[in-house]
């Protein structure tokens, strides 16, 4: 069971980056580089997507998905060495930072060393070929979990050596598609050899749910994937989430979503909140102004949960790198990097840390705050992109806005929506429940 969880995973900082396209060589020497950048940033866990030798067979684009893994237990040669790995993340530990790999554990390539040890392993079609069950992804072949005990020790055991090798952390793709008595055993084991161990799920959309139920195929929702997991994917609203960034009307469905969530997962769950990764559109291509797509970021960066940075973001990336070909970050700087960085101070603030998560409305903008006995956070996320008023729960007075430093006022219990959002202290306790718009619940 995961009720260990610590609280203060919801204030952790992921950073999730892709080795082949980190850096002028896409190697590990790039990514060590580069780390101490991200921790002046304010990240706690440096993801790096499969880091594994990719198959050659039925390889999708000239390079292939990094999710199409060939090996398990070894690198990537093009990135370097096992032992260039484990300095990596000594040197990530001597900063201060975490290092999380994936974990892809429902597939390997066609050509994966296991399908010619123990191809007893696999899925297979009515003719008794290996497949996999979802038809667009024909560069891999599915395992089977129930076939034998053996494959759970195998995949086990190959989590506790990248454990000791340095690894803080596992996320692991399309989670809910594995038994999650597996990813239970899997815990408790690599526990024993290395405690305190991050465990994060890709748990999947309801609609992939129900088409991998109706096939007779594993599919856990999230409050079983909890069993096992620290933190899960937001992809259970991520379609509200994508409605109200299209269409603000749509803004009051993403938060009954939102609100529903919280009271459907276990107490010790946690939210890995985002507005991208590698799997979905940038939020600067997908915003219909910058304003609108900080606004977005500061609010995720807000909400209750880890906060999950993709590389790239930082330099205000608009398109969504390849998985299958060499598709470099453009970095020309990092105009977002002092944005970003406030953004995760404030998930080290003592009301985020200690306090209560309580999302006020929807309309005319986002607004939420975090409280403790003793003062808070009020935020304010214009991520509909308006020009409004609206009334605050704050006490009439003057305030700092901890994102840009500049005045934020309320007056007769009003304040103006701002540009992009604004993020304040205030002392006390407020009746937050009275400002809950009730359309919310």
């Amino acid at each position: 069971m995961a009720p260990d969880t610590p609280k203060t995973h919801r204030n952790l900082v992921i950073y999730e980056l892709f080795v082949r396209n980190h850096g002028r060589n896409g190697n590990f020497a790039d990514v060590s580089a580069d780390l101490p950048r991200l921790k002046a940033m304010g990240v706690d866990v440096v993801w790096l997507m499969p880091i594994h030798p990719i198959g050659e067979a039925e390889r999708k684009g000239p390079d292939g998905s990094p999710y199409a893994i060939r090996n398990y237990r070894e690198v990537n040669p093009e990135y370097g060495t096992k032992e260039q790995f484990r300095l990596l993340c000594q040197y990530a530990h001597a900063l201060g930072l975490k290092v999380m790999i994936d974990v892809v554990y429902n597939h390997t390539s066609p050509d994966a060393d296991l399908t010619r040890v123990h191809p007893q392993w696999y899925q297979r079609d009515e003719n008794g070929r290996f497949h996999a069950t979802v038809p667009d992804w024909s560069d891999i072949i599915d395992l089977d979990y129930s076939s034998d005990p053996a494959l759970w020790d195998y995949q086990i055991e190959t989590l506790k050596q990248w454990a000791l090798l340095g690894v803080d952390g596992f996320r692991c793709d399309v989670a809910s598609a594995v038994p999650v008595a597996f990813w239970e055993q899997a815990r408790r084991e690599v526990a024993a050899v290395k405690p305190g161990v991050i465990w994060l799920a890709e748990t999947v959309h309801l609609g992939f749910i129900h088409f991998r139920r109706r096939l007779g195929l594993v599919a856990h929702a999230d409050a079983e994937i909890h069993a096992a997991f620290d933190l899960s994917y937001d992809y259970d609203i991520w379609p509200e989430f994508e409605a109200a960034v299209a269409d603000p009307d749509k803004l009051p469905a993403y938060a009954r979503a939102l609100w529903a969530q919280g009271a459907q997962l276990p107490s010790h769950a946690v939210k890995m909140r985002a507005v991208e990764n590698h799997d979905q559109p940038r939020i600067m291509g997908q915003a219909r102004s910058r304003e609108q797509a900080l606004a977005w970021t500061a609010f995720q960066a807000f909400n209750e949960g880890a906060f999950l940075i993709y590389a790239g973001q930082e330099a205000e990336a608009a398109a969504t790198p390849s998985l299958f070909e060499v598709d470099k970050v453009r970095w020309g700087g990092y105009a977002l990097q002092p944005f970003l960085t406030r953004l995760c101070q404030l998930k080290k603030e003592p009301a985020q840390m200690e306090g209560d998560f309580t999302l006020l409305t929807a309309v005319p903008a986002l607004s939420a705050c975090w409280q403790t006995e003793t003062g808070g956070l009020y935020g304010l996320f214009n991520v509909a992109d308006t020009v409004d008023v609206m009334p605050t729960p704050l006490p009439d007075g003057e305030y700092v806005d901890l994102l840009s430093e500049r005045p934020f006022t309320v007056r007769d219990g009003e304040t103006a929506v701002p540009d992009v959002a604004v993020v304040v202290r205030y002392d006390g306790r407020l009746d937050v429940h009275a400002h809950i718009d009730p359309r919310l619940t």
